[in-house]
């Protein structure tokens, strides 16, 4: 699993933005960045109605096991999926970096129109990764091996 670049200010700032814009192109209720061990990077939309932090996770969990899916399938990889609900829907999707973009939409939306704007946002979002990968190569963080009872060395100011 690829490791997520060290991330500043100005790099959230731009995959916030292009969140928001998702949310208004489809109209979506919520749009998250994860990467793919289920770790929230970011998010926009409505935080209030939506555990977050746990549909991370749990989003991570259920795209690997269609990851699964698409092995006995003998498929490389499937690079999205789509859960269909009665009152809200979800869509994920691969972003390039080990990365997960989840849209939670009104069910009465058309997942079609999720899956248009979402192919160009993710575009964007990995266009921002690398250039944060790029900025300081090799230096990333797997948040999935972070102790999280000691996170003062990733939290230290440089000297």
């Amino acid at each position: 699993m690829a490791s997520l670049p060290q991330l500043l200010e100005s790099d959230v700032q731009v995959l916030d933005a292009v969140l928001r814009e998702l949310l208004k192109q489809c109209d979506a209720t919520t749009a998250l960045l994860t990467d793919q061990a289920g770790f929230l990077i970011t998010h926009q939309g409505d935080d209030q109605q939506f555990d977050l932090t746990s549909m991370a996770a749990l989003a991570a969990g259920a795209f690997m096991a269609n990851q699964s899916i698409a092995n006995l399938l003998h498929e490389p990889n499937f690079f999205s999926t789509y859960q269909q609900g009665e009152q809200y829907s979800l869509f994920m999707r691969c972003v390039e970096g080990g990365c997960m973009l989840l849209v939670i939409f009104p069910a009465r939306n058309s997942v079609g129109a999720v899956k248009y704007f979402a192919n160009t946002a993710c575009d964007r979002l990995a266009a921002q990764l690398r250039i944060a990968r790029e900025r300081s190569p090799g230096s990333g963080i797997d948040l999935a091996e972070l102790n999280l009872l000691d996170s003062e060395s990733l939290f230290r100011r440089k000297p």
